[in-house]
């Protein structure tokens, strides 16, 4: 059986981890990613997009010049995407999250495990642990990179206004507000960063008791050397 030490340090680890498991969820399935403003010209009018939409579904309204509003709708982001590259951008963060998820699940895992028991294996350790927070910490970092890429760099507010209204001209500008759906992201690296904090204070001093234990003869009092 684990130490009473390794089992509230492990315990409060898991904790952390099953939190960043639950703010993965919350992140897909939230659409709050970002809110968009596209203005276009239309022919005897200027036309606004407004959008607010996650990876996976959205909603749009139409402002036409003094304040015009056509009813709100919605629609499905990889659907309303004709851009290969969109589709395959948006596709690729989906898919950077569910593996960020399953790292989360099985960071989960291992700290649980080391809750209860003492593995042998010493990936089950604390190495299995920090291997699969760093993983997840990664595919977050890599998620929060690749969205603002393809919203910005890639136009893809713009190519879904197209596909919320007829007859659109050109385009005269874009505002963007990256919504909690994507800025919760940040908390899951915080969360993270705390795992691999209990577990490191944990095996630290795990190691500093072992190597005090481990003295070489030298320090050992005399009357035992002679002994």
């Amino acid at each position: 059986m684990p130490s009473r030490k390794k089992t509230s340090m492990f315990a409060s680890a898991f904790c952390t981890c099953v939190s960043s498991f639950v703010v993965i969820c919350v992140v897909l399935a939230t659409p709050q990613w970002v809110s968009s403003e596209v203005r276009f010209s239309r022919t005897g009018s200027n036309v606004t997009i407004s959008l607010n939409y996650g990876l996976f579904s959205g909603t749009c309204e139409q402002f036409v010049d003094a304040g015009l509003q056509v009813s709100k709708t919605t629609f499905q982001v990889t659907d309303a995407l004709s851009s290969t590259r969109n589709r395959s951008l948006n596709v690729a963060t989906i898919v950077v999250l569910v593996l960020a998820l399953l790292s989360s699940l099985l960071s989960s895992g291992f700290t649980c495990t080391n809750t209860v028991s003492n593995p042998y294996q010493t990936f089950l350790g604390p190495i299995g642990v920090y291997t699969w927070n760093s993983v997840c910490g990664v595919l977050i970092l890599i998620a929060m990179i690749l969205f603002p890429v393809t919203v910005e760099g890639n136009s893809l507010s713009e190519e879904l206004a197209h596909g919320c209204s007829t007859s659109l001209q050109t385009h005269l500008g874009s505002k963007h507000s990256y919504g909690y759906s994507y800025w919760i992201m940040l908390l899951i690296l915080f969360l993270n960063i705390a795992s691999l904090i209990i577990v490191y204070f944990y095996d630290h001093a795990r190691y500093s008791k072992k190597k005090e234990q481990e003295r070489p003869i030298e320090n050992a009092p005399k009357d035992v050397i002679l002994f």
